[in-house]
């Protein structure tokens, strides 16, 4: 089994703030797959904001991370239970889930033994759903910059798996019976330029940077260079394109 990476404890905070959340029409079209609502399973829930939303239709639901940062500022509600443990070895019984999630994490894991652990925990005809989101979109010429950000600034202190989301986990295996889901969704947010800052400096790609590169901050850096075209009141409209691989578990 792959070695297990937490890049995401040390920033949880600022993961928590200032990462965007999935639309409605998402949730909508998952659940309508789903036959009963007994219980799930959000695995790599990070700050818990998909086991907020299943909490309010499934009777229980297991949120699951390895960051033990991520699971502290986790939002807590009575029928969501947080743990700490590695997607591809739970402690959950058989046959014991009606849905199963991923969002912004396969890419993370041990694809085989993670496909194997969802077919042991997952009851016979569980929906299984596993979505991310790529590298956000605003206008053309920010839209540039970003893009120069991304690859030659920090790209080359992305981890390996980061290649996943940018080819929107084409290349991930997938070993469930597919179900059409309409692939044309979006996160559409309206931030300031400070909340934009702010999820770049969530980034792993950014930590790793500040690591290697002490007293140097790549974002305000960037920040500073984009700010010309950002009035620091102005809050601006972007779009993050959602990709998604969803099925049925048939054990």
């Amino acid at each position: 089994m792959k070695k297990a990476l937490d890049n995401f404890s040390k920033q949880a905070n600022v993961y928590k703030k200032f990462r965007p959340t999935y639309p409605e029409a998402l949730y909508t079209q998952l659940l309508a797959h789903v036959k009963n609502t007994g219980s799930c399973w959000d695995c790599g829930t990070g700050n818990g904001q998909v086991a907020m939303v299943l909490s309010e239709y499934f009777d229980a639901v297991c949120a699951t991370d390895l960051s033990e940062g991520q699971i502290r500022n986790a939002p807590k509600k009575t029928n969501i239970t947080y743990g700490v443990e590695r997607a591809e070895k739970t402690g959950f019984d058989d046959n014991t889930f009606d849905l199963i999630t991923v969002a912004q994490a396969l890419h993370w894991f041990d694809f085989d033994a993670f496909h194997k652990e969802v077919k042991r925990v997952a009851k016979k005809g569980a929906i299984y759903g596993a979505w991310g989101y790529g590298l956000l979109r605003i206008d053309p010429t920010l839209n540039e910059r970003i893009d120069f950000f991304y690859k030659n600034i920090i790209g080359p202190y992305w981890n390996t798996e980061r290649r996943h989301i940018d080819t929107a986990y084409r290349e991930i295996p997938f070993d469930f019976e597919p179900i059409p889901f309409n692939q044309d969704l979006h996160i559409l947010v309206e931030w300031d330029l400070q909340h934009f800052k702010g999820y770049l400096d969530s980034w792993s790609s950014v930590q790793n940077y500040l690591e290697q590169h002490p007293g140097e901050d790549p974002v305000k850096e960037f920040i500073s260079d984009i700010s010309p075209l950002w009035n620091v009141e102005e809050k601006k409209e972007m779009r993050f394109p959602i990709f998604s691989n969803i099925g049925r578990v048939l054990k």
